[in-house]
């Protein structure tokens, strides 16, 4: 099980950082389906999202991690930045018992397995927004939809309610893991 999660989670940070790799020029100013985001705001998010795993992962906490991650974090070189934090995350998932730790979160403590799944899910549907604002073909891996869907469907009421999401949108009962994981992010497919 441990060698599939890292495994999902390498395809959804390929997924996501592929399309990194596309954003030129102008590009990093485009809008995103996040409302509040362009481009570089959507990657910045994802980048301060990577450089906390290392030392959440060491067993530091969020207050104990404070403000170090504020801001902007792309400086004169978004990719690069991309992937120095992508690679620095993945390489503290990969570390011998990793995931076996708790991880202290804003909302509570977790497993480092949820955690993981967390960041997988964070990832798959970031990469479909970044490919939207792109124009760039939106099909993200099925396998790692499939993973988000079941990960973020037991927290259905509360992705709506955390006022990070908009509400689920209403998909087809046989819609494919990319549409129901996105529509229940509030995405419109």
């Amino acid at each position: 099980m441990e060698e599939r999660l890292l495994e999902l989670h390498a395809i959804a940070m390929d997924e996501f950082g592929l399309r990194v790799g596309m954003v030129e020029g102008d590009m990093w100013e485009a809008p995103t389906p996040c409302s509040e985001w362009t481009v570089r705001d959507l990657v910045n998010h994802l980048v301060v999202e990577q450089s906390w795993v290392p030392p959440l992962l060491a067993g530091e906490t969020v207050a104990g991690v404070g403000d170090r991650f504020a801001g902007d974090r792309l400086g004169e070189d978004p990719v690069a930045r991309w992937t120095d934090a992508s690679v620095a995350a993945q390489r503290a998932l990969a570390e011998p018992g990793a995931l076996d730790r708790d991880v202290h979160l804003s909302y509570g403590t977790v497993s480092a397995r949820h955690y993981c799944m967390e960041l997988t899910a964070d990832l798959a549907v970031h990469a479909w927004d970044l490919a939207r604002a792109l124009g760039a073909d939106d099909r993200v891996d099925p396998g790692v939809m499939s993973a988000a869907y079941e990960h973020l469907l037991p927290m259905k009421d509360a992705l709506a309610g955390s006022g990070m999401f908009d509400e689920p949108v209403p998909v087809p009962a046989d819609a494919d893991p990319q549409t129901r994981t996105l529509a229940l992010t509030g995405r419109h497919p």
